[in-house]
């Protein structure tokens, strides 16, 4: 008898890996239990941000929990328990909190834009306005990961409370200005952006429509082509928490947002 294993490895060894389906990315993610500093609300959980051009999904598969956001239109908490799945727009700030055990497959559009740049944290608004100052309050360092990853979360959670605490007051400019200081932050990225986008979900949409095209006129023959691949992982110290990446998805830069 033949091992089925080996078989998927075997065919997973052509030149060009396909993407995931649809160009998203994927990634497995176990949320933080580390509390909150004292200086903050104490609450277990992740590091609140927002993204600007992607969508982003969450499927809990274990524990329990809720994702706190903040739009225009105020706060909300969600509940979060096993067999949930939920997603949100861009402009979105979103932090993920830990009842217990919380772990979610995270599907992120565009190849995984969400985690390889489209993400601004939401520090203070002084540092927030500081692209120098975000950079370094960002960055994980490698030598104590641990550290510098829960550094960054309270830190975020603090300008998330000031921010939470501007729009339950009514003040109506508090997610603009915090939405255009992302901006700034993020413009020199636009164009690497751009070529992912087209790259990867531009694509396979381009892909599929000649698949549609050739079937149309009866021409069958890419499906001689077909193939079987087995996703990587790769661990990395997220925003939210502990991550496994799949590196065909291109989610890795999650330690720099």
């Amino acid at each position: 008898m033949r091992d089925e294993t080996e078989d998927v490895a075997a065919q997973g060894d052509s030149s060009e890996s396909p993407p995931l389906p649809g160009g998203v990315g994927l990634s497995r993610l176990q949320v933080y239990d580390w509390p909150g500093a004292e200086s903050s609300d104490g609450i277990c959980g992740g590091t609140p941000h927002v993204h600007l051009a992607c969508s982003e999904a969450y499927a809990v598969v274990g524990g329990s929990g809720a994702v706190q956001t903040l739009t225009a239109e105020g706060f909300a908490s969600t509940r979060l328990a096993e067999g949930d799945l939920l997603w949100f727009t861009p402009g979105t700030v979103h932090r993920l909190v830990n009842g217990g055990d919380l772990r979610i497959v995270v599907l992120m559009q565009n190849a995984g834009l969400p985690e390889a740049g489209d993400a601004v944290l939401t520090f203070p608004s002084q540092i927030v306005c500081d692209p120098d100052a975000y950079r370094s309050a960002a960055a994980v360092d490698p030598e104590d990961p641990a550290r510098s990853a829960r550094a960054r979360r309270d830190l975020a959670v603090t300008g998330f409370v000031e921010l939470r605490r501007r729009v339950e007051a009514g003040d109506r400019a508090a997610m603009a200005e915090f939405h255009e200081a992302a901006l700034r932050l993020v413009a020199p990225e636009l164009p690497v952006w751009r070529e992912r986008v087209e790259s990867g979900p531009g694509r396979e949409l381009a892909r599929t429509r000649a698949y549609l095209d050739a079937l149309a006129a009866g021409d069958a023959s890419h499906l001689s082509s077909a193939t079987v691949r087995r996703g990587e992982q790769r661990p990395a110290w997220g925003m939210c928490g502990r991550l496994l990446t799949f590196p065909d998805s291109e989610a890795v830069r999650s330690d720099r947002p």
